[in-house]
Order: C-alpha cells, then sequence, then structure tokens
C-alpha cells in the first residue's frame, strides 16, 4: 500500500470518526432504546446507528472493502474495516463521558490506518502504517516506566464471562503499580500510547477485535507494544486472544506473568 493510499484512507477515517462523534453527541443526554448481548455488555441504538453509518460510508467508497463492526458485519475482503462504534457504551448509557469511536483499516487482519476519537473533548488520536502517532496532529509516544515505578498507571479489563481470567494477573501488578479501570479500553489505550499509562491488559476474544483494531496501530506507532496475551501477533479482522498493550519496556514481563500464573490459550 502506498503512502499516498495510507493518506487518502486516514482522511476517510478521520471524517468518520467526527462524523461518528455528532451522533454520540446528540444522543448522550437522551439515550433510551439498549438491549444486553449474551455476555452481558450492553448495546443502544447509538452503537447500532454508528455501525450502520460505517458499512454505509465504506459501501459507498469502497466497495470491495468489508466491515466488521462490534454490532454488525457485511462482506468479505483482504481488506475490512474494523469499528467499535462506542468502546465504553455502559459509561455512555450512564451519561459518564469516557466513551470512544475506534476505526482501523486492516490489510489481511494487520491494521495499517488507525483513528480513535474522543468527542467530549474533541480529541483525536491517529496513525498509519510507518507515520508515528498523533494527538490532535500533535506527534504522542509512550513512557518509559517500569511497573514498579510511582508513576506507573495500569488498566486491567475483567467481567465475568470474559476469555480470559486475568484477575490473578492484576493482584500480581497491583503489588507494583496503581490499577484502574475507567471504562473503556480504547481509551486506556490511547493514554499508552499518548504515555500517561503504562500498561492496559483486556481479556476478549470472540468479536473483540473490534475493541482493539486501531489501539495497534496508533499504539506500536506511538513506539509501543500490542500482542495477543501470549506475546503473539495477532489478526484483527478476527477473533483475538486477548490483548497486552503496553510501553514495550513492561511487555515480556507481563507475558512471563501470565506463563507463570497459567492462564490457557483459548
Amino acid at each position: 500500500m502506498t503512502n499516498e493510499e495510507l493518506k487518502m484512507y486516514l482522511k476517510f477515517a478521520k471524517r468518520l470518526a467526527k462524523k461518528a462523534g455528532k451522533i454520540m453527541l446528540k444522543y448522550f443526554d437522551e439515550v433510551k432504546e439498549y438491549h444486553y448481548k449474551d455476555d452481558k455488555t450492553i448495546v443502544t441504538e447509538v452503537d447500532e446507528k454508528i455501525n450502520k453509518m460505517v458499512i454505509n460510508e465504506v459501501k459507498k467508497n469502497f466497495k470491495d472493502h468489508a466491515i466488521d463492526g462490534e454490532e454488525e458485519k457485511s462482506g468479505k475482503s483482504k481488506y475490512t474495516w474494523v469499528t467499535d462504534p462506542i468502546d465504553g457504551t455502559a459509561m455512555y448509557q450512564r451519561h459518564i463521558p469516557v466513551a470512544m469511536f475506534s476505526l482501523a483499516l486492516t490489510e489481511e487482519g494487520r491494521p495499517v490506518v488507525g483513528v480513535a476519537y474522543d468527542p467530549f473533548t474533541d480529541t483525536l488520536y491517529e496513525a498509519s502504517l510507518g507515520q508515528g502517532a498523533y494527538k490532535n496532529n500533535k506527534p504522542i509516544h509512550v513512557n518509559k516506566t517500569y511497573l514498579e515505578d510511582s508513576s506507573s498507571v495500569v488498566q486491567i479489563d475483567m467481567w465475568p464471562t470474559a476469555t480470559y481470567n486475568l484477575y490473578d494477573i492484576e493482584k500480581e501488578i497491583g503489588k507494583k503499580s496503581y490499577i484502574v479501570t475507567i471504562g473503556s479500553i480504547v481509551h486506556a489505550g490511547v493514554e499508552v500510547a499518548e504515555g500517561n499509562f503504562t500498561l492496559a491488559l483486556f481479556p476478549g476474544g470472540e468479536g473483540k477485535n473490534c475493541d482493539i483494531a486501531a489501539l495497534k496501530i496508533i499504539v506500536e506507532e506511538a513506539g509501543g507494544t500490542v500482542t495477543s496475551l501470549f506475546g503473539e501477533e495477532d489478526k484483527y479482522d478476527r477473533a483475538i486472544h486477548g490483548a497486552i498493550i503496553s510501553n514495550g519496556i513492561v511487555h515480556d514481563e507481563i507475558i512471563d506473568l501470565i506463563k507463570e500464573i497459567g492462564v490457557e490459550k483459548c
């Protein structure tokens, strides 16, 4: 893929991010319709509106591309747009402004363009392959913090039906770092990219590639590392095996800890 193509796709992704943000803001104070999926996660009418918007825009502009949305999919292709229309829906439905929109273009499962947008602060994170990562057009970089450092902040997501159990991991990391959960893995991931967090761990599998695809390229273009929980390269147009999203420095330590505790790959 040429640099000109990457620029075109990134421009398209940024336009959709801003469009999604307007929808999020429009309905933020009046979310009325919602339901729960089998894994107990919530879906609102706004998730579905944004997901549909992405599908329609991709179909209109790139007819040979596929879309893998957390709420709806369309088509099959070596080029797949992967979106989480609202990451942090539980917070959004409760009118807590931490949710974000994310979108990535993958080529045979590898993210080559990614955006994450916080409409509440009008903050856009973006990256394309080999071009660095940016927050509102300014370069961002991961920190150089170790888990033992007093400034180290870590997010660990967990829910009862998650594919992987990270409760024992959380106990061990909690001996070294300050642990938070802000209600959105995308939000936590861009905080890693920006250098505010050292690490974020995510235990999702089937359907959860939508949460991580954009973070993969944004964090790595910012100098960090994103892999499965087992240190392997996942493809992001299909189910993943959890995610370690780190500044790179602590990555091997987390992989070793996961092996030591005995988390098994599903």
